[in-house]
């Protein structure tokens, strides 16, 4: 399928400008600034929480980032790990006591979700702010409504007892420590996503399909690009991303809030801004995300080992957004002017 649509993607050699250069930059000098003002910022248990909050929103970076590629947003995105989380802790509690099956149900119920966003796109045209702003609010009020109506409570049962909890936990929520640095689940399941997000963007058909409709979706209509299969695709992997982070919620504390989440749908489509994502799509890349996120980890945890006041955490955050929006309108700009 050798079109002028397709070859607009960037080239598999990497000649182009990297998106995530802007991101690099940022990072290091997050990375120095803090080295310099917080003492403990450099201490391998210090590096270990970074790289745990870090990786708590990376996992979720990646197909945000590969949507906004495509062209699209997912509001419901941060509900649907609380979603997920839940679902899975119900099933076990109260209809099998045995937590894989909660686990697969919830892996259904996230795929579901975000199948019912793409279809709902695809179906209707509606712009995915809309779509995926009613999801949000469906799956916000279903969260409460049905925590309460099952357990009468705010949160689920505690499932700590349970049949397979044990071997879950092993999955998605151990740990190991090496010369005092704690690496946590989460960071190997964010860097398998990113390999394997990266892989997908880079290498393959599917890749040039999403800078393809991100770029221009009439034009890649016109030439044969699966236009509504392909964005599907994409909000099928927040279903799948936001399945394994509930998890990971559920299986490190045994229980699970249903009103977590609320927001942190933000957090992630700024992560992906800072890592080189373009808002208007056609641009961008999952490594980029990777930098946003990590970016993330370093500020929020620099801010209390340096002894600031968190309050200000969001200020230099909505700073650091601005800023990056910039230098990568500056960065595609001026390699657009370098072909």
């Amino acid at each position: 399928m050798s079109t002028e649509v397709l070859e607009r993607a960037p080239k598999r050699g990497g000649r182009r400008a990297r998106p995530e250069l802007g991101a690099l930059l940022a990072a290091v000098v997050v990375f120095l600034f803090f080295a310099v003002v917080a003492d403990s910022f450099l201490r391998a248990s210090s590096i270990g929480t970074v790289l745990y909050a870090a990786s708590t929103i990376g996992i979720m970076a990646v197909p945000v980032a590969l949507l906004m590629i495509g062209g699209e947003f997912d509001l419901s995105a941060g509900v649907l790990v609380t979603t997920a989380a839940l679902s899975s802790a119900m099933v076990s509690y109260q209809l099998t006591a045995v937590t894989w099956v909660g686990v697969l149900v919830s892996l259904l119920v996230a795929l579901a979700v975000g199948w019912f966003n793409g279809w709902m796109l695809g179906r209707t045209r509606l712009p995915s702010f809309i779509v995926t702003l009613g999801t949000f609010l469906m799956l916000t009020g279903a969260n409460l409504g049905v925590t309460k109506l099952v357990s009468g409570t705010v949160s689920t049962k505690p499932i700590a007892d349970m049949q397979g909890y044990e071997s879950c936990r092993l999955l998605f929520a151990s740990e190991f420590t090496v010369g005092g640095l704690t690496v946590k689940a989460t960071v190997w399941w964010w860097l398998g996503l990113v390999a394997v997000g990266s892989w997908v963007l880079l290498r393959t058909s599917f890749g040039n399909w999403i800078f393809a409709v991100g770029g221009d979706a009439a034009a890649a209509r016109a030439v044969g690009v699966p236009v509504a299969r392909t964005k599907t695709c994409l909000y099928l992997g927040v279903g799948f991303c936001a399945w394994v982070l509930g998890q990971h919620l559920l299986f490190s504390f045994g229980t699970v809030q249903s009103g977590e989440g609320v927001g942190n749908e933000l957090i992630y489509i700024v992560a992906a801004v800072i890592g080189g994502c373009l808002i208007t799509g056609g641009y961008g890349s999952v490594v980029g995300s990777a930098l946003g996120a990590l970016i993330f980890g370093m500020a929020s945890k620099g801010i209390v080992y340096a002894q600031w006041d968190p309050d200000w955490f969001k200020f230099f955050l909505g700073a650091m957004l601005l800023l990056a929006a910039l230098l990568n309108s500056w960065v595609k700009h001026r390699a657009e002017r370098g072909r």
